[in-house]
């Protein structure tokens, strides 16, 4: 009786460990398209273009990343465009890095939280594959706010709660208190290349 007790909580155990390890997306092929959505994270501001996180994603993977962001955007305004996005380059997978506008002027996590969640859900329907990239509270230290960690789990997302952060804590990775430099953007890059690799995209 206590042999088969032990072997029900190593196989419950041994599940939830291979559970862990699934991936959470798909293979991508070559010709697929990808598209960064986001603010001016996203944009690249500080540095040229060339040298967006993006344009670095792009070069790593060697596809089509599409840069789709937009200085200033709340994930309200954000809400409204993710739609038009989609109709313009039917991408195969978004990086949905968004809500940094909203947490700086102070707007209401919750609605914050359901705009995020309503451009994944939109993403689903579409069959869309979907990457979150978490932005930190508006405090020193911090680490993501905690309504990213709720999404990312809500709909077992591929995600990245740390980056920015890390990024955001660096002097040396910054063109200016909110913006990264080129060493910046390319750790962006790099972290959303290990990320997609690590899930199964690439």
């Amino acid at each position: 009786m206590k042999s088969n007790k032990l072997y029900l909580v190593f196989s419950v155990c041994l599940f939830l460990l291979l559970g862990c390890g699934q991936p959470k997306l798909s293979p991508l092929s070559p010709d697929d398209v990808i598209v960064a959505f986001g603010d001016s994270l996203t944009v690249g501001v500080g540095v040229d273009d060339s040298d967006s996180y993006p344009n670095v994603l792009s070069r790593l993977t060697g596809m089509t990343v599409i840069g789709a962001g937009v200085s200033g955007e709340t994930t309200q305004e954000g809400l409204v465009r993710f739609p038009q996005v989609i109709e313009q380059h039917n991408p195969d997978l978004i990086v949905l890095l968004e809500g940094g506008n909203d947490i700086l002027r102070n707007h209401s996590s919750q609605q914050t939280e359901q705009n995020l969640s309503d451009m994944v859900q939109m993403a689903r329907e579409r069959d869309i594959q979907i990457v979150l990239i978490g932005v930190p509270e508006k405090r020193l230290f911090s680490d993501s706010a905690p309504f990213y960690d709720r999404i990312a789990e809500q709909y077992d997302l591929a995600y990245e709660p740390d980056v920015i952060g890390q990024l955001m804590r660096d002097a040396s990775m910054k063109s200016d208190p909110i913006h990264f430099n080129r060493d910046g953007y390319a750790a962006l890059a790099d972290r959303v290349y290990e990320l997609l690799s690590e899930h199964g995209a690439l």
